[in-house]
């Protein structure tokens, strides 16, 4: 019923706009709510709350549409949700109930749930999340703390890839897991029983499902493997320099494009800033060009280096290089250098040279 309410608010947006020129926004739809209970008396079944919502989230991707047609993007026009494409509603106001194991939800009544943990704060909404067959009770809650900034003494810097994960400055390596690579014969077979079933039957409708949780499980491999090294990373250094990546031009080239979205760094990093905001330390992006050309010793560019040397010999200063430690390093630099984090920063520039990262740590998460 949600997922129809909105497709034919888009549809009178559309209407609107083709037969004067003016759009239509929230206010004007929500007006229409209680015609629309008296034409189809189905929605009088549905919370007022939770109709609202989703004319709120047709006006936000209006809105956001409009914003990157003013920035001079190309967006794509808002689109009808499919039968599969719209997978929950939102309570955006405390109406709901927690007692014991059950969740009371307006105009829908007791459920039995299952906590994953305690829940801390004081509870904003709570949306209905479908995900392939299982509900999930998401609450976004409001908590009070005083976050204090971390008095600065390790900085880092991190050199994200795709045959080591994450190279510290430090010499530390992170293996990359490669979970869709694990599962890539499983998916594939079971996508060729998928493609074989006849269109519209239960069959095929089975074996979406199927295939829609080896997916599943291998997005919940990746962010459980993210969470743990973000939360790692946190916990040991005071301030952490990463590269401000294109990741939407990177997956242009062809053949690595597989991979560089099964690395997902676009997560992974936003999985560690927020991580760090919590725990009161910074995040800072470097522009990633060079980093791996540049010796970071001497300062000399490399620019014969080629994605497959993986180590090259600086010919000025003749400093054997691990390309993904001399580019963390570098992004350590270049982070430092744009930062101030007092004399700990230049201490820490002045050293960087003369460390040795010939001995390096390897890290395995998620495995």
């Amino acid at each position: 019923m949600c997922r129809d309410l909105y497709n034919s608010a888009l549809q009178e947006r559309i209407e609107a706009y083709k037969k004067s020129g003016i759009p239509l926004w929230y206010v004007d739809q929500a007006k229409k709510l209680p015609k629309l209970k008296e034409l189809n008396p189905q929605y009088e079944f549905i919370y007022a709350q939770v109709l609202q919502d989703v004319l709120r989230r047709l006006d936000k991707t209006f809105k956001n549409f409009f914003r990157r047609i003013k920035n001079h993007e190309t967006p794509g026009f808002p689109r009808f949700k499919g039968e599969n494409r719209y997978n929950s509603f939102t309570y955006p106001q405390l109406r709901f109930e927690i007692s014991g194991n059950k969740l009371y939800l307006p105009k829908i009544g007791d459920i039995r749930l299952k906590l994953s943990r305690s829940i801390q704060g004081t509870i904003k909404t709570c949306t209905i999340v479908r995900k392939i067959d299982t509900y999930y009770a998401c609450f976004s809650v409001e908590i009070e703390k005083d976050i204090k900034p971390r008095k600065i003494e390790k900085v880092v810097g991190i050199d994200v890839g795709i045959k080591s994960f994450a190279v510290l400055s430090d010499g530390v390596q992170v293996s990359n897991p490669v979970y869709l690579k694990q599962s890539e014969k499983k998916l594939v077979k079971e996508q060729r029983r998928l493609s074989r079933k006849k269109k519209g039957s239960n069959n095929r409708k089975k074996q979406r499902i199927i295939v829609a949780k080896v997916y599943g499980r291998i997005v919940n491999q990746r962010t459980d493997f993210q969470h743990k090294l973000s939360r790692q990373l946190v916990n040991s250094y005071d301030k952490i320099f990463v590269e401000d990546l294109h990741i939407k031009n990177m997956v242009k080239n062809h053949r690595l494009a597989k991979s560089i979205s099964d690395a997902s760094w676009g997560s992974f990093i936003q999985k560690l800033e927020y991580k760090a905001e919590e725990a009161g330390i910074e995040v800072g992006r470097v522009n990633p060009q060079n980093t791996s050309r540049i010796c970071h010793v001497c300062g000399y560019v490399n620019r014969d280096l080629t994605l497959s040397d993986r180590t090259w010999i600086c010919p000025v200063c003749n400093t054997k290089h691990d390309r993904d430690v001399n580019a963390a390093v570098n992004i350590l630099v270049t982070g430092i250098n744009k930062s101030t984090v007092g004399n700990m920063g230049i201490d820490a520039c002045g050293e960087i040279g003369q460390q040795d990262y010939s001995m390096k740590q390897e890290y395995v998460f998620g495995t």
